[in-house]
């Protein structure tokens, strides 16, 4: 299954959107359609380096 991921390659860099592959969900999970999504605080400092 392909997805999108914002991916930090480098501190300091912005945050860059890849296409990536997962797996599907498995026996007993579900997938979950995400409409929007924020990053805290605490990982923005951790990404700014």
């Amino acid at each position: 299954m392909k997805t999108r991921a914002a991916v930090a390659f480098e501190a300091g860099k912005p945050l860059e959107i890849v296409e990536v592959d997962l797996e599907g969900p498995k026996a007993g999970e579900v997938l979950v359609e995400i409409k929007a999504t924020g990053i805290c605080h605490t990982d923005e400092f951790t990404r700014s380096g």
